[in-house]
């Protein structure tokens, strides 16, 4: 909202002031609204990065405690095999059979995904 002037009869030689002046001075004010306004979406992004850097990690130390524990469980199948059919049948059933558990993983993951698109 517009303020009226202190001074209801302010002599003209007392306010103007040249274009070029307020011109520049408009450019720099534009300038330093433009810095704040980048330093608030940076101050913003570091937050959000920083919330999630744990969570993060932790998930990624997860993903890796859990693909070794698929593969001892692969290695304890197949050497429970072995003692069936043979240590290279043995290791080929077992590769057969986690390989179908896969391929179906992916599978019912293909088709849920046409579904929901």
């Amino acid at each position: 909202m517009l303020k009226p002037p202190t001074d209801p009869d302010p002599t003209p030689g007392d306010t103007d002031r040249p274009v070029g002046e307020l011109v520049h001075e408009l450019i720099e004010d534009g300038k330093a609204y433009a810095r704040a306004e980048v330093g608030l979406v940076k101050a913003m992004a570091t937050a959000k990065a920083n919330a999630l850097k744990l969570p993060a990690i932790l998930f990624g130390v997860a993903f890796l405690l859990s693909l070794a524990a698929i593969t001892a469980l692969a290695v304890g199948v197949a050497m429970a095999l072995a003692t069936l059919i043979g240590p290279l049948a043995g290791g080929i059933a077992a590769f057969l059979l986690f390989a179908a558990v896969a391929g179906g993983l992916a599978w019912y993951g293909v088709g849920r995904l046409r579904k929901d698109l």
